[in-house]
């Protein structure tokens, strides 16, 4: 696929999606949106990936959306109604193809992610960072409201005070803190980050992709549903992974005290 404003490759079972305006400090314009979504589209589709990596090009994640960029900008739109659609079928798009993925995604911060940027960071399941991230919510400094799942994530990531503080104050969060309170799961020296990001992409890619796909799935399920529901997802998840080659090789190499060798059956 010939991308413009991002950058994908394949390797090893594992996706990588770099966003690549560095000059705008990776800001989303409607060509971006475009291509990330036909990107994660594909990802998503692809049963030879097992995660995604998903990080920004240059000194930044994503500064957010490209604000009147151009005549066609969304935020030249003067109709409420051609907005709001807009921010459905674009922005809002772009933030439920990644989360449709099935796989683990990792979101690689190496400096500012704000408004959709930092919306996007926690759209993905686990974030590493360096010491140079640094979230923050924006909307505020500029009259707006977080559109793109922030409000529904920044609650279940860090929990309710915590958001509303970011929320209302539009203040930084920096990258120390950002670990204690669970936005980043990890803190990483700047020039080992990408390395470290790959390494874990790569640990989870050699587990079973079909239990850690299931698995993805009650994380998320049980956060929406009481606990007999859940138990009924884990227990109709279960019968598929027992049946599964992948469980069978597993077992088998461990009574033959080998590696075992995942083909995602």
């Amino acid at each position: 696929m010939g991308f413009q404003t991002i950058i994908v490759s394949k390797e090893d079972h594992i996706a990588k999606v770099t966003l690549n305006r560095p000059e705008k400090l990776n800001a989303v314009n409607g060509q971006m949106i475009g291509e990330l979504i036909t990107a994660f589209d594909d990802i998503a589709e692809d049963e030879e990936v097992r995660a995604l990596v998903l990080t920004g090009a240059g000194r930044a994640f994503c500064a957010g959306a490209d604000i009147g960029e151009d005549k066609d900008s969304i935020f030249n739109e003067r109709d409420p109604e051609k907005i709001r659609q807009r921010l459905k079928s674009e922005h809002q798009t772009v933030l439920l193809a990644l989360r449709r993925i099935k796989v683990p995604t990792i979101a690689v911060v190496n400096g500012i992610a704000s408004g959709m940027g930092f919306e996007m960071a926690l759209a993905c399941d686990i974030r590493v960072g360096s010491a140079n991230a640094r979230f923050m919510v924006a909307f505020t400094r500029i009259g707006l409201v977080a559109s793109v799942g922030g409000t529904w994530f920044m609650p279940r990531v860090m929990g309710l005070p915590k958001a509303a503080e970011l929320t209302f104050t539009g203040d930084f969060l920096e990258a120390k803190e950002a670990e204690k309170i669970g936005v980043l799961n990890r803190l990483v020296p700047a020039d080992k980050l990408g390395e470290e990001a790959i390494a874990l992409a790569q640990r989870i890619a050699n587990w079973p992709p079909i239990s850690i796909r299931l698995a993805k799935q009650q994380l998320y399920e049980g956060l929406l549903t009481d606990l007999e529901t859940s138990l009924e997802v884990a227990a109709a998840n279960q019968a598929i992974a027992i049946l599964s080659p992948d469980h069978k090789e597993a077992v088998a190499a461990f009574r033959e005290k080998r590696r075992p060798v995942f083909k995602g059956r």
